[in-house]
């Protein structure tokens, strides 16, 4: 797994709770559709980073494993039912409001019809992505993906 030394977003800008503050952890889902394109989805209105695009996903919640929580989430968020995920790599992220774990899973088969339930958007993209800004915790699935991928000096 990834992720060892935490991904400083805004680094400029105090950290709620101090240096001793949890860290939340958080499920996070990279839908790939056979063709190799991935799923990224704005943030809503009123959360913190609206606007931003990012995977799906969200915090696992007590007694859920990450799949458990993703399943549930992706569900929430977006109207489907996972069928087939892999769990992938982690990537601890030290965002000024909060200190989270993601973990990523690769997410390859799912039911339904994408329905935008938290009034957010979605775009099927590859790599070099079309959209911004990016969030930061999704920064280093598009460079695992570039090295994946053997992209030469990628930068998001």
């Amino acid at each position: 797994m990834n992720g060892h030394e935490p991904l400083r977003a805004d680094a400029g800008i105090q950290r709620l709770g101090g240096p001793d503050r949890p860290v939340v952890e958080v499920a996070v889902g990279v839908l790939i559709r056979p063709d190799g394109d991935f799923l990224l989805t704005s943030r809503p209105g009123g959360k913190v980073y609206s606007g931003y695009w990012e995977f799906p996903g969200g915090k696992v919640e007590g007694g859920e494993s990450v799949e458990q929580a993703l399943c549930r989430e992706l569900f929430e968020e977006l109207g489907i039912e996972v069928t087939q995920l892999t769990r992938w790599k982690e990537q601890l992220v030290d965002y000024p409001h909060a200190l989270v774990r993601l973990n990523f899973c690769k997410v390859t088969g799912w039911r339904g019809f994408l329905e935008m339930r938290e009034g957010q958007s979605f775009a099927w993209q590859h790599l070099p992505v079309a959209v911004a800004p990016v969030l930061p915790g999704t920064v280093p699935v598009l460079e695992w993906f570039a090295a994946e991928q053997g992209f030469q000096d990628a930068t998001y």
